[in-house]
């Protein structure tokens, strides 16, 4: 079971050891000024760099330069490209490339049919055999399996124990693909661990045989994976749909809690949306669950799987998170391609935007100084309406969204600028960083890095001293909201530290509270380094 860390919602108050410095950078980017000759000319000789060994990317920059044969120079490499890419059988590359032709205006119906039949060919998940579907709750256990995933010996207190992960995991196709979490399974895909692995299954009918496993692919963010072995199970899960669940609805689990096998809980949707999570936003549910749950399948009454458990919060009885279907769905292409799955980002922070209490879209809080939302002419308070012809009313429906697309893809964008005219513009999708809140702090000056990071805007104070700053603003249900701090308050950044164990990024201040009456006190203020709200 993974465990959620709830360090990052409370205030920490207590002195920082080994601390570092705070070190800025010497310079921000701006944005360009394409209205500069000679600033236009590097640009474009810029792009014409790019087009060997990043075709898509000098694509999506020639978008802002007033050149038409340099525009179309670009679209005829990334065409050609996209041939070679369906001749070698990389539909996948192929497909990324196709999309962002389509952005610029061009199609091809060959390209597309030919794409669009080998990455939804044969997904596991995707179609299921009906004679396969469990009916009754015997059915859907035997639809499950443990995971196993052995690493040898340990040695504690001078004597070798085995080193054993158990987790669970379930049918989605009768030629033996799984579902499980990923943390499950970390060890047999972690580069960086050298030891002794091995993973595999045991089916809940015959407890005592090990069946090996192998990863076909993972996701390391969403917490995923999927895995195959060579055995056709009697039963198979079918895929339902996470809209149907409602906060009160009839939940049941199975897994094998501290090695049970076969154990099934039952309880209710106790509550949706939790962003417990990077980018995922997950059920919370008070079906009773263990170490050993985790990657367990979490059914409806009429025994479709709905969710996925992964996480809760041991030290609470009945606080549980589970993955919704729709995540899966989204990524199991990828994850039937192999290998890990990469998602993407555009270097910008945000929120629903919300008005007369209807959701109506994403608002930039802040843009990343270099990113490709500044590149793409998205500012704070712009108001992402549209990705690709499709809605962007929440958050979380841009997360799913993206989840759609190739890391390098270029896709068209509609939003509402601050001055309240309909815009559009292009954007291109960037790998995700580790850790975007490093991204954050090295790429601007600490004043503005903070509104992403704690949700405070600073301004200098003083002159002589550096480090000193006045509360600008502070975000409503942000981390320095909950910290009681507000807008005038007088602060003194002392030190930062990124801790990468526990993910998190923490500021010693020295501040003058207004809620607090203005009372000295020194504290720290942590955050994680990732969130639900960076895209």
């Amino acid at each position: 079971m993974k465990k959620i860390n709830v360090l990052f919602l409370i205030a920490l108050f207590l002195v920082i050891s080994g601390c570092k410095s705070i070190k800025q950078p010497s310079v921000v980017a701006k944005p360009i000024d394409y209205s500069d000759a000679e600033i236009s000319s590097i640009e474009k000789n810029k792009i014409t760099g790019l087009q060997k060994d990043n075709p898509l990317y000098a694509l999506y920059r020639s978008y802002f330069i007033d050149d038409s044969e340099l525009k179309e120079e670009c679209k005829k490499i990334v065409i050609q490209k996209t041939q070679e890419a369906i001749e070698q059988k990389k539909y996948f590359e192929a497909q990324k490339y196709y999309k962002s032709l389509q952005t610029f205006g061009y199609k091809n119906a060959q390209f597309e049919k030919t794409i669009n039949d080998y990455i939804n060919k044969d997904v596991p998940g995707f179609s299921t055999d009906k004679t396969k579907l469990p009916k009754t709750i015997q059915n859907c256990i035997n639809a499950s399996v443990t995971v196993w995933v052995d690493k040898g010996m340990k040695v504690e207190n001078g004597s070798g124990k085995m080193d054993v992960v158990i987790g669970s995991g379930f049918f989605i196709d009768k030629r033996g693909y799984i579902i499980t979490n990923y943390h499950v399974i970390e060890a047999s895909v972690n580069p960086k661990y050298e030891g002794y692995c091995r993973v595999y299954i045991k089916l809940l009918s015959d407890t005592e045989t090990k069946i090996p496993a192998k990863v076909v692919g993972y996701d390391s963010i969403l917490d995923l994976a999927l895995l195959k072995v060579e055995i056709e199970p009697e039963f198979v899960f079918s895929l339902g749909s996470s809209d149907d669940l409602n906060i009160g609805d009839k939940i049941s689990v199975i897994g094998a809690p501290i090695g049970l096998e076969g154990t099934v809980t039952s309880g209710i949707v106790s509550a949706v949306d939790r962003n417990v999570t990077t980018i995922l936003s997950a059920f919370q549910i008070d079906a009773a669950v263990n170490s050993g749950n985790s990657g367990g399948p979490l059914i409806d009454e009429n025994f479709r799987v709905q969710a996925i458990v992964f996480a809760g919060m041991i030290q609470f009885q009945g606080l549980n998170f589970a993955i919704p279907v729709e995540y899966l769905k989204q990524i199991l292409p990828s994850l039937y391609k192999g290998d890990k799955v990469e998602h993407s980002w555009i270097g910008a922070y945000g929120h629903t935007y919300k008005e007369k209490n209807k959701a109506g879209g994403v608002e930039l809080y802040y843009v990343m100084p270099g990113s490709v939302a500044q590149f793409s002419k998205l500012r704070k308070d712009c108001i992402i309406k549209e990705i690709d012809g499709k809605k962007t009313d929440t958050l979380k429906n841009l997360h799913l969204l993206l989840m759609n697309y190739e890391v390098s893809s270029i896709l068209p964008c509609k939003y509402l600028s601050a001055d309240g005219e309909i815009k559009s513009t292009v954007i291109y999708l960037e790998k995700r960083p580790k850790y975007p809140v490093k991204n954050f702090f090295e790429s601007d000056f600490i004043a503005d890095s903070f509104i992403p990071i704690f949700g405070m805007k600073l301004q200098n104070s003083s002159t002589a001293f550096k480090n000193s700053y006045t509360i600008a603003d502070v975000i409503k249900g942000s981390i320095a909201d909950k910290m009681s701090l507000s807008e005038m308050d007088p602060v003194t950044v002392q030190k930062v530290q990124f801790d990468y164990k526990q993910e998190g990024f923490f500021a010693q201040l020295y501040v003058k509270r207004k809620q607090k009456g203005y009372i000295d006190c020194s504290m720290v203020i942590a955050a994680p380094l990732d969130g639900f709200n960076y895209f």
